[in-house]
């Protein structure tokens, strides 16, 4: 583990891209069923799939810089607390990882071809139409929808309460400014 009290800038910096990219990727998935049927589908549908490999890409990354140079020095907070944060980053990770792969068999699943921007084609997880994998994607947005929001609610929660409440550094530390 890190003896720094404040993350990297390398770390800060694909914090803050992995929100940006959830941003966007939620604008274009919660697009995509409210669209008419002469809208580009496909356009939408692409973006969505781009930025999901995009943000494996990412936090894959993003995990790698984790495992390579740990967390900074913790702050001083109950065990529970601690425990509390360690569980909510580590499923927001799994989430963050299993999401797009979910995505990925789901247009597997359905024939759908998955590129990064159209620079190049990720294979197929699957056989279009496998038995027994028609699943992936009701789950895939179950989790997105409810699980990730909640976890990243859980998160932003967490993060304000020890900023305007307890005021002990622990956003500060994760601000691009530091």
């Amino acid at each position: 583990m890190s003896l720094a009290l404040a993350y990297s800038r390398t770390a800060k910096g694909l914090h803050w891209l992995v929100l940006a990219l959830l941003v966007v990727e939620f604008g274009v998935a919660w697009t995509m069923p409210h669209i008419g049927r002469n809208t580009p589908l496909g356009t939408l549908i692409g973006l969505h799939f781009s930025f999901g490999v995009l943000i494996l890409g990412v936090v894959l990354i993003r995990l790698a810089w984790l495992l390579a140079h740990g967390w900074p020095r913790p702050i001083t907070m109950p065990a529970w607390q601690h425990r509390a944060a360690l569980a909510v980053h580590w499923l927001l990770y799994l989430l963050l990882l299993a999401l797009p792969v979910l995505g990925w068999l789901d247009a597997s699943w359905r024939g759908y071809p998955v590129s990064l921007f159209g620079l190049f084609e990720v294979p197929k997880l699957l056989a279009t139409r496998a038995p027994g994998w028609q699943w992936t994607g009701d789950i895939h947005q179950f989790l997105a929808t409810y699980v990730l929001l909640t976890l990243v609610g859980l998160h932003v929660l967490g993060a304000l309460y020890h900023h305007f409440v307890l005021r002990d550094g622990v956003l500060k530390r994760m601000l691009p400014t530091l």
